[in-house]
């Protein structure tokens, strides 16, 4: 891809908990702020999750908008963050938000690229251990995202 999809300014670890609105607001107030999204992407993610639950598993959710609203898109870019007090995501345990707008295609790449990382339960305990938003940066951009 001809720009990284994901920055350290764009990781976060936050040792409360929070809805799933306020996830889900944060991870689209990342991508707006790093220029890869309208202030629109926000009601897309939740129209998304209105009809499919974006968890995934193994303490993860990924939010995104809805195929309709590829508009508010501007470029692909990623945000990630991390809830030690965990989020109740419809009855489901999440620890991380990994927020996606994906330009075109992009987006199934960059999903692929995360699935596979939060598929190993190692990877994820390693996650969960990252001391600091550097630390955590560091293993996601390792994945190859």
């Amino acid at each position: 891809m001809a720009r990284d999809v994901l920055t350290l300014g764009q990781v976060r670890i936050h040792s409360g908990g929070a809805s799933k609105e306020e996830a889900m607001a944060e991870a689209a107030g990342i991508l707006e702020s790093a220029g890869a999204v309208t202030s629109a992407y926000l009601d897309a993610m939740l129209q998304r999750e209105e009809t499919v639950s974006t968890y995934m598993g193994n303490e993860l959710a990924i939010p995104h908008g809805t195929n309709d609203t590829k508009d508010e898109i501007l470029e692909s870019a990623l945000s990630v963050v991390r809830y030690d007090g965990g989020i109740d995501w419809d009855g489901e345990r999440v620890t991380f938000v990994v927020g996606i707008a994906g330009k075109g295609d992009e987006h199934l790449e960059i999903l692929s690229q995360i699935a596979i990382l939060f598929s190993e339960e190692d990877d994820v305990a390693r996650l969960k251990r990252a001391a600091t938003p550097e630390e955590l940066f560091e293993i996601v951009s390792a994945a190859g995202v």
